[in-house]
């Protein structure tokens, strides 16, 4: 026989249905846990002792350093996140609480309301308060926040008051106790540096008498002005000398690059600060004997005595005229050598003034360090002095300016805990929350099938048909009964599939008990039956029949008798009261004969009734339990493998079928059987359509089936 042909398995893909399929499903539990969440939630508000809080606003400064010596105290100017941090610890330590403790004697305080008779110690006390108070940073300040909780909106506000006393009160004493500590190591440097000082002033004594230095007046440093007074007149007139040396020789330098001719025009203007009369006479006198010397030359001849005479006169003017320029020349360049060595005379009279004051300075110079060291100590030692002075009557004033207490707690009769608003709300969600995720989490535990997709991706094989629940026999309910409507749906895909029109035996199986295979077998031979074709049923479960009950006859013959050959068949097969449906019991099983389902005899009886009814179905026990059913699987032609909705888990199902094909057995198709059409929307359109069915009427408006006379007979698990 040809096996059933599968396809690939199709992808997984949750619509929003599946999800909304199990909020149905599981719509109970939800509900109850649900319920549970909001009953707790609503009982905690109840029964929790109500707590108030009070809180207490603060400035904290930062503390000045011990001792400012550079400069004055500045207060804190911008906010410290380590700082803030760093008081937080300190007001939640066990130092500032047990002070509170103490001071508001809370052992006994907080003993009382928690219904104790004795006190508590200080660290049970400390250890409950420490619980209830918390210090936070007030949003985009420098200010600290002390909330504290309690059953009593006084106690809260006493206890808040008290941590910022407290810690206002260990802050005054650190901020004394380390001004204290400053202003001793102020005094004993204090002593330190005048001792220094004392020595170094002998020191400095010493060395003044040692290099016999007057020192009243400072004589020395007066010297040593006067030599530099002496060295800067010098130097004066060393740079006017150095000037006239200049301008003398760049004139003469100049004067001894022109002609003889040029001299004589350059020499009154080359030197400004002196002026030779003659020189300008007698160049007068040589222009007067040249013009007369050209005037004679157009009249007179070389020979003539007045021609002769006029030149006598022009060379006499000649030679006076170049005698002079010489003698200038001559003054001017004594001039400059008189400038140069003046200028010489000056140099070394400086450099003897500058020898003289350095010798003078280098002689004097360790007094003079020595007295510098001692005036700087001196310097040092007052400022010292002055700061002790002001630190000592600071240390006499209150310094209250560390904490203030900016807003100081008051008792809130508005409890904030346990919080209704939130509390409630919370149960609501949480319980909506594991309601929810307890039903997708049984759900996700559930491998049992639930749809027709679980069948097929899992089965890799066709669902012919869909059971709903509380399914009766259809020959009692009738054949206009809803539920016969989805046996003829099995019925037409059953025939659909069958590849061969002489396949005509038929077994229905499942993998456990109670799935349901016994019902599905009868009501879909009835619907075969009612459709006008000649149906044999046979009871082939032989170790606990069932069929023969429900039909009210009698089970002392049947089939076994047959194959032992103790009846004939028309003896063992008992008519029903639908014409076309016969029955035949599975009779009594000797306990030698356990397999004889698989015998020839078996195989020859099966070909029998091939050849006397249309169709015949065979019922068979479970897969898993005992052989029979893979027997019957491997000699019928058909196979429909029924599968309780979420009974059984789906690897059995799978191992269920996997028997069937592995003995050969032709597997048409699956039937899913107990379906709850109303909850499960996978199969709402099939209840629709048979709730259409069970309402319809005829041409006259008679309702063809009554649905309160349907009989409601279920065939009870066998297994």
């Amino acid at each position: 026989m040809d096996s059933v042909t599968t396809n690939e398995a199709p992808e997984i893909k949750l619509h929003f249905l599946d999800y909304w399929r199990v909020i149905r499903l599981r719509r109970s539990l939800i509900l109850v846990v649900f319920l549970l969440c909001v009953m707790t939630s609503t009982l905690l508000t109840i029964w929790l002792p109500k707590q108030y809080s009070s809180m207490v606003q603060i400035e904290v400064q930062k503390d000045d350093p011990e001792v400012a010596i550079a400069e004055a105290h500045q207060p804190m100017v911008s906010t410290d996140p380590y700082f803030l941090t760093t008081q937080f610890k300190i007001i939640e330590s066990y130092r500032i609480l047990t002070n509170v403790i103490a001071n508001l004697h809370l052992d006994e305080k907080l003993a009382h309301q928690n219904g104790s008779t004795t006190p508590w110690s200080i660290d049970e006390t400390f250890d409950f308060l420490s619980h209830r108070i918390s210090v936070e940073q007030t949003r985009m300040t420098s200010l600290i926040e002390i909330s504290v909780r309690n059953q009593t909106p006084e106690t809260a506000a006493l206890i808040a008051n008290g941590v910022a006393d407290s810690y206002k009160q260990f802050r005054l004493e650190q901020w004394r106790n380390s001004r204290g500590r400053g202003i001793d190591a102020l005094a004993e440097k204090q002593r330190s540096m005048t001792n220094e000082l004392q020595e170094a002033q002998n020191k400095l004594d010493d060395l003044r008498n040692q290099l016999e230095i007057v020192d009243m007046y400072d004589q020395s440093v007066i010297s040593l002005d006067l030599l530099s007074k002496r060295l800067e007149d010098w130097d004066h007139q060393r740079v006017l000398a150095e000037a006239d040396y200049l301008e003398y020789s760049n004139v003469l330098f100049n004067l001894h690059a022109l002609s003889t001719n040029q001299l004589g025009g350059a020499l009154p203007t080359a030197n400004p600060h002196q002026t030779d009369p003659e020189l300008n006479d007698l160049a007068a006198n040589l222009r007067y004997a040249k013009e007369k010397m050209v005037e004679v030359k157009q009249s007179y001849g070389p020979d003539m005595p007045v021609y002769k005479s006029v030149k006598k006169q022009l060379e006499d003017c000649e030679a006076s005229y170049q005698n002079k320029i010489d003698a200038v020349m001559a003054g001017i360049d004594t001039r400059v050598k008189e400038d140069e060595g003046f200028l010489q005379l000056i140099q070394q009279e400086e450099q003897k003034i500058t020898d003289e004051k350095n010798l003078q300075a280098k002689k004097d110079r360790p007094y003079y360090n020595a007295k510098a060291d001692v005036e700087l100590q001196r310097h040092n030692s007052d400022q010292l002095a002055t700061l002790l002075i002001r630190e000592m009557a600071e240390l006499g004033q209150p310094n209250d300016n560390v904490v203030i207490v900016c807003n100081p707690a008051r008792p809130d009769k508005i409890p904030v805990w346990p919080k209704t608003m939130l509390i409630i709300p919370l149960g609501v969600i949480v319980g909506l929350m594991v309601g929810l995720g307890l039903a997708f989490f049984i759900e996700y535990l559930d491998t049992s099938v639930k749809t027709i997709d679980d069948v097929e991706r899992s089965l890799q094989a066709p669902v012919l048909g869909v059971i709903p629940q509380n399914v009766g026999l259809i020959l009692d309910e009738g054949a206009e009964s809803p539920h016969a409507e989805a046996y003829r749906v099995l019925r037409t895909n059953l025939l659909f599939s069958r590849k061969n029109e002489s396949w005509n035996t038929v077994s229905v199986l499942s993998g456990g008990a109670g799935e349901g295979k016994s019902t599905t077998l009868f009501n879909l031979a009835t619907v075969f039956a009612q459709n006008g074709q000649r149906i044999l049923v046979v009871d082939s479960d032989l170790r606990r029949p069932t069929l023969h009950k429900v039909l009210h006859v009698s089970n002392t013959v049947g089939l076994t008798d047959f194959l032992l050959k103790q009846r004939s068949l028309e003896e063992v097969i008992q008519k029903t009261k639908v014409p076309t449906l016969d029955f035949m019991a599975s009779g009594k099983l000797p306990s030698s004969s356990m397999s004889i389902l698989g015998s020839a005899q078996m195989k020859e009886t099966i070909q029998e009734l091939k050849r006397r009814y249309e169709f015949i179905f065979f019922d068979s026990p479970p897969l898993l339990g005992v052989s029979d059913a893979s027997i019957l699987a491997s000699e019928m032609d058909m196979v429909l493998q029924v599968i309780q909705y979420r009974r059984y888990p789906q690897p059995m199902t799978l191992r269920a079928k996997q028997m069937i094909l592995k003995v050969g057995g032709n597997l048409i198709g699956i039937v899913l059987n107990n379906i709850n059409m109303s909850q499960d929307e996978n199969y709402y359109y099939y209840s629709g359509y048979y709730e259409y069915q069970s309402h319809a009427k005829d041409e006259s408006g008679v309702q063809v089936s009554d649905p309160s006379k349907t009989a409601n007979v279920e065939i009870k698990p066998k297994y």
